[in-house]
């Protein structure tokens, strides 16, 4: 799965740190989902999507892997 995390995060000014702790999450868990080593749960991509006002979709996206 491809995201935009990292980029929705920096528009938004957010450290890893500030969004971990809006969504509930250690900032670990947020590198991990930025670096792709982390597949996001559903109810983990919503928090996030939420935190920026934006769809899922404009977040994460399947590659042609999945």
């Amino acid at each position: 799965m491809k995201n935009r995390l990292k980029v929705a995060r920096a528009e938004a000014d957010l450290t890893q740190e500030e969004l971990a702790k809006l969504i509930g999450v250690s900032r670990q868990t947020i590198n991990a989902v930025e670096s792709g080593r982390y597949v996001p749960s559903t109810v983990l991509a919503l928090k996030m999507a939420r935190v920026f006002g934006k769809p899922v979709e404009e977040i994460f996206s399947l590659g042609e892997e999945d």
